[in-house]
């Protein structure tokens, strides 16, 4: 019964990057009408109300009620959560024929079609604001405009994708949020009713979606991701007579063109490389280097277009104030970073400033070792590769992985500070858990030098046998051009220079 997280800095984190404005609703079934008085602050109402008025209470009023089967005004509420049985004149369509149809054939189709939870298995409900942590909720319930509830749906989709089918008995569609939530274990939207509008005060903007609490805490990372790439609340206008060249996503306009400019005519292994902080990264990027490969690495790049008397600096200055700069004139990084953390939206400006200058530093690099090698494999090495989702940009990932345990306690060490500052530090970041399902190749780090350095030969060996196969098909796709009269490129050579 007691919570078993701390919700509010979900619930925060919704609230800001929704603009929510109520509660979120926390929503418990109870086996035993007991259990009510073991929740805080829980209030029991004087008189008979409907389902609806409850949720009001708790998602505006910034009330903890709880309910049992006498305490509803109607079947129609305490049925549909399984607390009493549907009553014959309901059940036989008599009910619905006074408003909603047209006669009890259609009123008795209407009570079927309507979800309910199993009568017998509860004898109460619970609900309140979620920030309050009043229990551990089975659901949860938002409310919001179709446009924040369309962002909630796209959030839930992103980690874990699933076509979302919702439906609408009409009345009384209580039902197609709560009963089908519960009973499928997954999100589920519903239009509110004309009495959720009537008596428990829905707005006529106001859709809801019933959110398994289990994946709360997914909808929030799911919202932050959509924000980094642009995608986020309220969705602004472009207009529809607008020139939408400079409005559309870069990944929706210029994909092919990012592509091309960074694997280049193919004579090239373009190799992404990115961890954990405290994974081990660094030695990983040594070894391959050993191995001959040239590195182009995003935090040097970051550095060196924001050093003093660049374009970019002076446009971090412009922007943040010259409170960003040391006594020298150089960037505070630790400021700048002081300021941006947990500021998405200050963050994402700092990324308008510094990311076009990173990757144009990025494609002269490229092209300079491509310049001067013949199909080198180039290490890219960027420690924010999937949160900037970018991992598209490469012909292989690499991701350098150790268990959470690990990167807390060498980050503890490193910077000397204590494990519960680590774990804090680790938990704003993206987990190195969730990068693997993106990668080609994982380097386990969590051993000796000399274990991550037999990893590392492995996967030197794999990237060198990809190279080779493509060199062939290079050759093999001349050789046919000019068997065919076609001369106008010579057939690619096998000769490597500084990667061997």
């Amino acid at each position: 019964m007691k919570c078993t997280r701390d919700w509010e800095p979900v619930v925060r984190g919704l609230e800001r990057l929704l603009r929510l404005r109520s509660f979120p609703v926390a929503f418990r079934m109870l086996e035993k009408k007991a259990a009510l008085d073991e929740i805080p602050f829980l209030r029991r109402l004087s008189s008979p109300r409907t389902l609806c008025q409850l949720i009001n209470l708790a998602r505006n009023f910034d009330w903890t009620v709880g309910a049992v089967a006498g305490d509803f005004l109607s079947p129609s509420c305490s049925s549909i959560i399984g607390l009493t049985d549907l009553p014959p004149a309901y059940a036989d369509g008599t009910f619905r024929t006074i408003v909603w149809v047209a006669d009890r054939e259609q009123g008795k189709k209407f009570e079927a079609a309507i979800p309910r939870l199993p009568r017998g298995k509860y004898e109460a409900v619970a609900l309140a604001p979620l920030v309050y942590n009043p229990f551990e909720p089975d659901i949860v319930l938002i409310y919001g405009n179709p446009a924040q509830v369309m962002m909630l749906v796209n959030a839930l989709q992103f980690r874990n994708y699933e076509v979302m089918q919702f439906a609408c008995v009409g009345e009384s569609s209580c039902a197609d949020a709560i009963v089908r939530g519960y009973e499928s274990g997954r999100p589920a939207v519903a239009i509110p009713c004309y009495g959720e509008r009537c008596y428990g005060h829905a707005q006529d903007d106001e859709m809801v979606i019933a959110v398994p609490a289990a994946r709360l805490p997914e909808a929030l990372e799911g919202l932050q991701a959509l924000y980094r790439r642009g995608v986020r609340y309220p969705i602004s206008f472009s207009g529809a007579a607008t020139d939408l060249e400079h409005e559309f996503p870069p990944a929706y306009k210029s994909l092919d063109t990012m592509m091309a400019r960074v694997r280049g005519d193919g004579r090239r292994l373009m190799v992404g490389l990115t961890g954990g902080i405290a994974s081990g990264k660094s030695t990983v990027v040594a070894g391959l280097r050993g191995k001959g490969a040239p590195v182009i690495d995003f935090d040097l790049i970051a550095r060196r277009v924001v050093a003093p008397g660049t374009p970019g600096l002076a446009a971090i200055v412009d922007y943040f104030g010259r409170q960003v700069l040391a006594d020298d004139g150089s960037l505070d990084r630790k400021k700048l970073s002081d300021i941006v953390f947990g500021d998405m939206e200050k963050r994402k400006k700092l990324e308008g400033i510094t990311h076009p200058a990173i990757y144009e530093e990025f494609f002269r690099q490229t092209e300079e070792i491509c310049r001067e090698r013949d199909w080198p494999i180039i290490i890219v090495d960027i420690p924010l590769l999937i949160e900037l989702n970018l991992q598209y940009l490469f012909d292989r990932l690499i991701v350098v992985h150790v268990p959470r345990e690990v990167q807390v306690e060498r980050l503890a060490k490193r910077d000397g500070i204590s494990r519960e500052a680590a774990a804090k530090m680790l938990a704003a970041q993206l987990s190195i858990d969730d990068k693997i399902p993106f990668a080609q190749e994982v380097i386990d780090n969590r051993g000796t030098p000399a274990a991550t350095a037999v990893r590392v030969d492995e996967v030197w060996a794999r990237l060198e046998r990809l190279r080779r196969e493509r060199m062939t098909a290079s050759w093999k796709a001349g050789a046919g051009r000019q068997n065919s009269g076609d001369r106008s490129r010579e057939p690619a050579s096998h000769a490597v220079r500084g990667s061997d």
